[in-house]
């Protein structure tokens, strides 16, 4: 009877990052996470940066009546917390959403490495840039568009384009999971999907969903 697999190392999962992330990584506390535990807590002061080894991460906000927006999803080799090293409180909070590995930084940790890898700053400015546009593009589309609107640009920017012209979604999102992206209900969204579904330009295929094409532009 084969012995079972081992679990990755710390250190392996820290060698398949990107060099840049890698350096970083390796000087933090390799911690782990079990599903729906939240690292991070929206308005509370830290000075913690997590480095995603495996598993994935959910950085998001709660309103009014528990209502949640998701701002993201981040796998290996992303990291979260930046925007809070200024001192200032969290801008998001942030949960695992499955078992999840990380290298945990300290603002002093991340300070001396900088010191030694100046062009590291630069590697973590254009991230806060990248994270303040997509929140400026997000707060667009709420302000601009309708709820399929918002599903249309969620749906073709998580799908991949086939030979055939179909776009390819490997792993949906719940419908729950899609109101937490377009700030809307579950319902809204459910009775989007099932139009697109009778209208045939949506086809579930086990964990997947395939669109036939892009998707009208309006609804």
């Amino acid at each position: 009877m084969p012995a079972p697999a081992q679990p990755p190392q710390p250190a392996d999962l820290i060698d398949a990052l990107p060099p840049a992330v890698a350096a970083l990584a390796s000087r933090g506390e390799v911690r782990r996470y079990r599903k729906g535990t939240l690292l991070i807590q929206e308005g509370d002061l830290g000075d913690t940066l997590y480095i995603i080894l495996a598993g994935r991460l959910r950085a998001f906000s709660e309103g009014p009546n528990e209502r949640e927006i998701t701002y993201g999803s981040y796998g290996p080799g992303e990291y979260l917390g930046e925007m809070s090293l200024d001192g200032g409180p969290r801008s998001a909070s942030v949960e695992t959403l499955e078992a999840t590995t990380c290298a945990v930084i300290t603002r002093a940790t991340l300070n001396q490495h900088i010191t030694e890898h100046p062009a590291f700053a630069f590697e973590l400015l254009a991230k806060v840039i990248r994270r303040a546009r997509a929140a400026t593009m997000s707060a667009k589309q709420l302000a601009l568009n309708d709820v399929y609107g918002r599903l249309k640009l969620l749906l073709e920017a998580s799908a991949e384009l086939q030979p055939d012209g179909s776009l390819w979604i490997a792993e949906r999102l719940t419908h729950h999971q899609m109101s937490q992206h377009l700030g809307c209900s579950r319902e809204m969204v459910s009775r989007v999907m099932k139009d697109l579904v009778t209208g045939d330009y949506a086809l579930v295929e086990g964990r997947g969903l395939r669109l036939r094409g892009r998707l009208p532009p309006r609804w």
